[in-house]
């Protein structure tokens, strides 16, 4: 099951780019995702956790994010419109990165309230998780024990990680993809189906 056909609109044929209709459906795919993600970490009671299993839940989160963005990869590659799943899959993937170190640090600041100068509400762990992924540091809100301020560095270390190799893997998938789409539809008999 493709993640470009099925219940997706239908696209006229022989033309090079998705259809009106198949790009409102992706558009409510990415904000069906990106608010089912949203909503679970609002509701998770993630300030009643230990810290050993937000840690837990953090590394196990970041294996299924390679496994996400394998899998996405995977689906780029397939897909009749390489670009436009790309933009999806980075739009839902992102977010996920994102609430994933958000949730650890709500765990955190409940569990270790030294961890950082103040209580952290989940929409103040959200805000600093993302203001250390776009680099910006207000400096607002600040790790203050050794345990938050090392996995505030890992988050670092993936942010760079997530930038460069996450985003060189998708383009890259998107390259090859268009690259197969285009040789599929220049051989004889090569219409494409989704």
């Amino acid at each position: 099951m493709s993640a470009d056909t099925d219940a997706a609109p239908r696209d006229r044929p022989g033309t090079g780019r998705p259809s009106p209709g198949r790009l409102v459906w992706t558009a409510l795919r990415v904000a069906g995702s990106v608010a089912a993600l949203g909503t679970l970490y609002y509701v998770l009671p993630l300030d009643n956790s230990s810290t050993a299993t937000a840690l837990t839940m953090l590394l196990a989160g970041l294996a299924a994010f390679v496994g996400l963005v394998a899998l996405q990869v995977r689906s780029i590659l397939r897909s009749r419109y390489p670009g436009l799943r790309a933009v999806e899959a980075l739009a839902t993937s992102i977010p996920f990165f994102l609430l994933m170190f958000a949730g650890t640090y709500v765990t955190m600041a409940a569990q270790s309230p030294g961890s950082f100068e103040r209580h952290l509400s989940h929409t103040d762990a959200l805000y600093f998780t993302v203001t250390v992924f776009s680099t910006v540091g207000f400096g607002d809100i600040t790790p203050k024990s050794a345990g938050a301020r090392l996995v505030v560095t890992g988050q670092m270390l993936a942010d760079l990680v997530v930038f460069g190799l996450a985003l060189k893997v998708v383009v890259g998938a998107v390259r090859r993809g268009r690259q197969r789409r285009n040789s599929a539809e220049s051989s004889p008999g090569g219409s494409e189906e989704g």
